[in-house]
């Protein structure tokens, strides 16, 4: 399969060493700097964790051109910069698949309606990372770390082809891919968590994850913007929670959403993704939030929290105190969670209890 990697940002060019890496016929495309950058010094990948750094030589191009043959075209970028492609990718007859790999909660249609339905599968690529100069910085990526990637149909059929694109995906050192029927909803609902709750919340912090997790406001309204789009989804625009786990979310108590939020934000791939991608793409935050938010307030879901956090996406906006813990927390709801833990304990203890 000869595929060409659309998007040299970090991501795009982490899949496309990845593809190199496993011994397929890829290409990346990049403009100006990126593409000298590339031409001069190759795919330059930094692990997060180790500090190790490898190179990977791939093969770069500074078009699609209308004649070019490509088995499949990757397009990872941002959603905000898309829009400005889609021509260029319509003017190719040839491309039987285009993957769009990237945050997308307006739908599908625009990309259906530029280069035919039957040619658009839709995805995301993992896991965040930033550009420093020609270094592309990654939390790790290897047999031990195994990220998944979703992909699906339009329709949410599976065809040879989605397999065929899965299969490739899934040869690359680190990944695994999950075929998904529902791939626009898993997107709107990603959108809510990383789009409308924690992009905001981290440039209140003044990018900066320790920050964030030591202000219990902000995770507070985080949380709560989280499940006022997740409600939204669910309720007023009838979009099942994809995946389903989402739902439990919707329902988690504040304290205990807060801690578990404030843990998760002190891991070091926290800091390599969400920190890195709000750093470098507000635009995209900014775009892909209004999205999002027309659906919503199309189906008249109300969005206090989410109005009062998505401002700070802006860059010229001032960032929240540090540390403040003032808004009041709900504690409603957390009764019945405290005693299903307990009883799920005395129920533990009882099985292993040995038998006399």
């Amino acid at each position: 399969m000869r595929v060409l990697v659309f998007g040299a940002g970090p991501l795009g060019s982490l899949m496309a060493a990845r593809l190199h890496e496993a011994g397929h016929d890829v290409s990346l495309l990049a403009r100006d700097q990126r593409l000298d950058e590339l031409k001069n010094h190759g795919v330059v990948l930094q692990d997060e964790a180790s500090g190790e750094r490898e190179v990977v030589h791939v093969p770069v191009v500074a078009t699609l051109g209308p004649d070019d043959r490509y088995d499949l075209v990757m397009v990872v970028m941002r959603k905000n910069q898309v829009q400005d492609i889609l021509p260029v990718l319509a003017a190719n007859p040839h491309v039987p698949t285009y993957l769009f790999l990237m945050n997308n909660a307006e739908g599908p249609d625009r990309l259906t309606e530029a280069v035919g339905a039957e040619r658009v599968l839709l995805g995301f690529p993992l896991p965040g990372g930033s550009r420093e100069g020609h270094v592309v910085h990654h939390v790790p990526v290897d047999e031990d770390h195994p990220y998944t990637i979703p992909i699906g149909e339009v329709d949410g059929q599976v065809r040879a082809r989605t397999r065929a694109v899965a299969d490739l995906l899934g040869s690359m050192r680190g990944y695994e891919v999950e075929i998904r029927d529902d791939m626009d909803a898993w997107l709107k609902y990603h959108a809510c968590v990383t789009i409308l709750a924690l992009g905001p919340a981290v440039c209140a912090a003044g990018i900066d994850m320790e920050r964030l997790a030591r202000t219990r406001d902000l995770m507070l309204l985080s949380l709560r913007a989280m499940k006022e789009a997740f409600r939204g989804l669910r309720k007023d625009l009838g979009i099942r929670p994809a995946p389903r786990s989402f739902r439990l979310l919707e329902l988690l108590p504040e304290p205990i959403g807060v801690w578990l939020l404030g843990s998760r934000l002190r891991t070091g791939e926290a800091r390599s993704s969400i920190e890195g991608h709000s750093a470098a793409a507000r635009d995209e935050i900014e775009h892909v939030a209004d999205e999002l938010l027309s659906h919503l307030h199309a189906a008249g879901a109300p969005t206090p929290a989410i109005d009062q956090l998505l401002p700070y996406a802006d860059p010229a906006s001032s960032t929240w105190p540090d540390g403040a813990r003032d808004i009041p927390m709900r504690w409603g709801g957390i009764v019945g969670p405290l005693l299903a833990v307990a009883a799920i304990a005395v129920v533990a203890r009882i099985v292993d209890r040995p038998q006399r």
